[in-house]
């Protein structure tokens, strides 16, 4: 049984809460509708059981008799479909379910994994859309996904949050009767927050929030007579002749009557109802390893990314563009430097002139070599910026949905950690490889594009790390260009910082460290010469820029790590 002695939810600073002393008890095998206004409390109800509470929580939720604060949910027992959808519009129907059991649960076998999925997808009556894309299904269809979805852990308690919100009658009723089916199975308790009345004949209780206190708790066939009106539906409209504590004080004086008239047609109805909702009870499943979990949410973006047109597109751009903006300064590569010829048989005038030249030509080349250099790197930082600025803040909620149901979040950074390094590597390589080809450009080739592929990757993590804080991808997108932003101006490669500034800045500016790492590889070339009479910046040896962006790296995946770590459900 599911027991909820006096809970309130506390949001903010504010002195009301949005559920007051809520008391509540539902038995296992039991369809319960729980309605109510908007801004009643009852989504707020649900995520108290599920323990995802937006705000602080007091009271005592218990089920079959073990303290939930103390002990809480297993992630297999309980299954939760939110408002929103749950699945990857890019998936198939019985892909999004298989990688789901993938992350929740283990099998002996990839067939068991599917065969299951499949059995799933019959029983909530989407077996012939197994190979259709998330992204075409309907309202309905989506949330029947949702259900398979959550049912793939096999869960004792499932807990649905408007899942018939918007839909059409046939639609609502096909769920709803669903939703009913599913109680039937395994002694599972299922709740489900809902607008509608009307279908109040499947429930087993009915329970009515106003303004986060409890107007009734009890038989859909009491109701109507309770509040005094004549259907169902008029209940709405009747709650707002009293003010909710007038509702709390008139419940508690009834709830004992209720009950007792409750009892009598409940054991009347003899052992087959019971029957019905029988069956053992499983041991909860175990989530699969980190290992594992990491293995599958790889592989799941990969899906994604290779089914996602507008990012294949972007990304091409990015890969094969980024590179020609860079060597059109120098097409036909890097121009030569005429030496002083130091003959003792010209005169001064001859003399001065050829060494005007040599430092207008040393002047041209020094800066096209330090521009070509550090506009490699900004141009990696922003692509870095569009790898994963948006990764995290993107799926947020359904992250927060998958951590409910048992996912690490370290297997989740680490999952993006490996899937962002393989388009670091394709972004670094090629734009390393292209300009040093078409611009002939000097130096140790390795060192090179290892400095590239540093640069890349640390503004990669560290947007990572933006994208898991910040609530939207909006602001998570806008974060990380701002972080683009400053790289060019804070690096000193085109002016000189002030004496006192550029020590300050110069660690968290990951384009200075690599475009600084990038020209010491020229110091066994007469360029390196060049470059030094153009360059105002101070450059750093280049085993020290590499130590530095590594930290840079490091820093953004602790920083997502921590981020995901919190929880932002609420």
């Amino acid at each position: 049984m599911l027991v909820l002695d006096r809970v309130s939810v506390f949001v903010g600073e504010s002195a009301t809460p949005v559920l007051e002393e809520v008391s509540l008890s539902f038995p296992e095998g039991h369809f319960g509708a729980i309605v109510g206004g908007s801004g009643s409390g009852k989504t707020t109800l649900l995520k108290a059981i599920a323990g995802i509470a937006p705000g602080d929580e007091e009271g005592l939720i218990s089920w079959r008799g073990r303290n939930l604060e103390e002990e809480d949910f297993l992630p297999s027992e309980i299954g939760y479909v939110p408002q929103f959808s749950i699945a990857h519009d890019e998936l198939t129907v019985l892909e999004s379910v298989v990688f789901a059991a993938r992350l929740r649960t283990r099998r002996p076998s990839e067939a068991g994994f599917r065969e299951d999925a499949e059995h799933l997808l019959e029983e909530v009556g989407l077996g012939e859309f197994g190979g259709r894309r998330v992204g075409v299904l309907s309202g309905g269809q989506k949330r029947r996904l949702a259900l398979a979805i959550e049912l793939a852990s096999r869960p004792d308690i499932l807990l649905c949050d408007e899942v018939t919100s918007g839909l059409d009658a046939h639609s609502e009723d096909g769920i709803v009767k669903l939703l009913h089916r599913l109680s039937r199975q395994r002694r599972r308790l299922v709740l489900t927050v809902t607008h509608s009345l009307a279908h109040m004949d499947l429930y087993d209780s009915v329970t009515v929030l106003t303004g986060g206190v409890v107007a009734y708790h009890g038989p859909p066939a009491f109701a109507a007579h309770y509040f005094g009106v004549e259907r169902p539906g008029d209940i709405y409209e009747r709650l707002e002749s009293r003010t909710p504590q007038e509702w709390a004080a008139s419940w508690t004086k009834h709830q004992r009557a209720v009950a007792e008239a409750a009892e009598r047609p409940s054991s009347e109805a003899g052992e087959d109802a019971e029957t019905d909702r029988g069956g053992d009870v499983e041991e909860p499943a175990e989530p699969p390893g980190f290992l594992v979990q990491s293995a599958v949410l790889l592989v799941r973006r990969m899906v994604i990314f290779s089914r996602s047109k507008a990012e294949l597109l972007l990304q091409a751009g990015l890969i094969f563009g980024f590179p020609v903006l860079v060597a059109v300064f120098a097409w036909n590569g890097l121009p030569a430097v005429t030496n002083l010829s130091m003959g003792l048989d010209l005169d001064v005038v001859q003399q001065l002139t050829e060494a005007r030249d040599f430092l207008a030509q040393g002047s041209r080349v020094g800066s096209l070599v330090s521009g070509i250099v550090m506009f490699q790197v900004v141009l990696l930082t922003l692509m870095g910026a569009n790898n994963a600025g948006r990764e995290v803040a993107a799926e947020r909620d359904l992250f927060e949905k998958e951590k409910l149901s048992g996912l690490d979040p370290l297997a989740y950074v680490v999952s993006k950690a490996a899937f962002l390094l393989l388009l670091v590597a394709a972004q670094s390589s090629w734009m390393g490889f292209f300009v040093r080809e078409v611009c002939g450009f000097p130096g140790d080739a390795a060192m090179q594009f290892g400095f590239l592929f540093l640069v890349n990757a640390a503004m990669t993590a560290l947007c990572l790390g933006i994208s898991s804080w910040l609530r939207s991808p909006g602001q998570a997108s806008i974060a990380s260009i701002y972080l683009v932003g400053f790289q060019l101006p804070l690096s000193g490669a085109v002016l000189a910082l002030p004496e006192w500034l550029g020590p300050l800045v110069r660690p968290f500016i990951s384009a200075y460290w690599s475009w600084s790492g990038i020209l010491q590889t020229l110091k066994n070339e007469r360029t390196y010469d060049i470059v030094q009479m153009v360059v105002q910046s101070p450059l750093s040896p280049a085993p020290l820029c590499a130590w530095v962006l590594l930290l840079h790296i490091a820093t953004g995946l602790v920083a997502a790590w921590f981020g995901c770590e919190r929880r932002r459900i609420g």
